[in-house]
């Protein structure tokens, strides 16, 4: 048999099923690790098959951050002087959605993210409870909330009420989302989850337009696997698979990394061979970690005609995804000695220019004469008044660049650290039904996480947690709608 992602096999070319199970899951992420264990609890058999060798997928990759707000806050937002309503957070949410949030989605999570946030620590994730403020990407100790997005910023501001919403998983030093799959893959365990790894998903198999079972390629051989009550796609998104990425996000080719494991977009084109509606196909995630240090922030961002194009206040990725649009090959942050400080080593961000005046770093740039000079006598003369009337960055990020000497750091989506991840998927009801074109559910396919285009659909609105809190949350849904479908024959 050659099975293919993109061709569904039909039931009857199948004399016998080499597996029987009520859900199949493909993928075991932080998504797949939540559908598989609340799909288990539910009373239905399940199998994970899991392409790689062991659990983990991007979600071991990550920070380890929750984006949870609404409900008057998390306790642990209370115990440190916050709260944060529901509409508050919906709101965020709905903006951070771009021009096609989900709101059934957003409505849904925002009103039970709390809940949600105390269910994995009822499975054992630890939380330490500490606020850690400033402009972080992620904790280098153990603490648990941070500013994880554009939440203090324009123009997000203007419309919901600020609240730190990312909630890290008690794990000294970054990459706490390896923590955070372990204990979830103990319970999915406990609850009688059977994992299959180095198992692919190659097809799905139909009848009578149903999936009924899905074709796993398992020690080089072909596996026909029934699953009765369905198959549920947890393989995460395209950024592996550069044939995807040119057909449907060009501009992420002109990144350095793409921050994946295997995430070939397996799971999405067999949801749209069988009739599956995938959106959003040009969105992807992309940042470079240019803060820390905080003082940075107090710099300003311009492209290679001199222009300012972004409130530098802004989360991190929203900054460097609008950076990606700019023309040219490279975008320069401007500082003087005041706040200069060198990024991360991991950033590879490049000092370009240094002058005891701004003329000298534009000449060194190669700027037309007075280009450069204008741009910073405009901004130092808003700052000084505490005011930045064209990008509208807080007062308190706003300081005159007036102490030489002053430097241009250059940051090359091709060479510094440019990492980057899809946000498009198979469209999805809450319950992790896919959906057709014609915008019906196709009977016994779900999907979850990055197969799914969920509550991060827009790189500009992207923040960080917002990935493993969707994911965890609507895998958990998609696994107990799966448990309750009826069994096929």
């Amino acid at each position: 048999m050659d099975a293919r992602p993109e061709h569904p096999v039909q039931a009857a070319s199948i004399a016998a099923w080499d597996k029987e199970t009520d859900v199949a899951v493909l993928g075991f992420g932080i998504a797949g690790a939540c559908a598989a264990l609340e799909a288990a609890r539910a009373g239905a058999a399940v199998t994970i098959f899991e392409a790689a060798g062991g659990s983990g997928g991007a979600s071991a990759l990550s920070g380890g951050e929750i984006y949870v707000g609404g409900s008057g806050g998390t306790d642990i937002q209370n115990q440190n002087g916050f709260t944060d309503t529901t509409e508050d957070f919906a709101t965020y949410l709905a903006m951070a959605g771009g021009q096609d949030p989900d709101m059934a989605k957003i409505a849904l999570y925002a009103s039970e993210a709390v809940n949600h946030f105390n269910w994995l620590r009822a499975q054992g994730v630890p939380y330490k409870g500490s606020f850690l403020p400033g402009k972080i990407i992620e904790p280098e100790g153990d603490d648990t909330l941070i500013w994880s997005g554009s939440e203090e910023a324009w123009p997000f501001v203007t419309k919901a009420k600020p609240a730190p919403r990312g909630h890290t998983v008690q794990s000294v030093g970054w990459g706490g989302g390896r923590k955070i799959i372990d204990i979830l893959e103990a319970r999915a365990r406990e609850a009688g989850v059977q994992v299959e790894t180095s198992a692919r998903g190659r097809a799905l198999v139909v009848e009578n337009g149903a999936v009924a079972g899905v074709i796993i390629r398992q020690n080089g051989k072909e596996l026909a696997v029934h699953a009765r009550r369905g198959v549920l796609l947890a393989t995460g998104g395209f950024c592996m698979n550069t044939e995807m990425i040119r057909q449907h996000a060009p501009e992420a080719l002109r990144c350095s990394s793409p921050l994946g494991t295997i995430d070939d977009g397996s799971g999405i084109l067999m949801g749209q061979a069988v009739g599956g509606r995938a959106i959003h196909m040009n969105e992807f995630f992309v940042t470079c970690p240019w803060y820390p240090p905080e003082s940075l922030v107090k710099g300003i961002f311009i492209n290679q005609a001199g222009q300012r194009f972004i409130n530098e206040d802004c989360y991190h990725g929203r900054v460097m995804r609008t950076a990606l649009e700019q023309q040219g090959d490279r975008v320069f942050l401007l500082c003087d000695n005041a706040i200069f400080a060198r990024p991360l080593e991991l950033a590879g961000a490049e000092l370009a220019a240094v002058g005891e005046s701004w003329g000298e770093v534009e000449s060194e740039l190669g700027f037309c004469s007075g280009t450069l000079s204008r741009a910073i006598a405009q901004y130092n003369e808003h700052a000084a008044r505490g005011e930045d009337p064209v990008w509208h960055k807080a007062a308190k990020w706003l300081q005159p660049l007036a102490e030489p000497p002053f430097a241009a750091l250059a940051f090359i989506p091709s060479q510094s650290y440019f990492s980057y991840f899809t946000l498009g998927g198979l469209e999805t009801l809450p319950t992790g039904e896919v959906l057709a074109l014609s915008g019906e559910p196709i009977a016994g396919l779900y999907a979850a996480g990055r197969a799914a285009c969920g509550l991060p659909r827009w790189g500009k609105g992207y923040s960080s947690g917002l990935s493993l809190a969707d994911s965890s949350f609507f895998g958990r849904l998609a696994g107990k709608a799966a448990a309750k479908a009826p069994k096929m024959a």
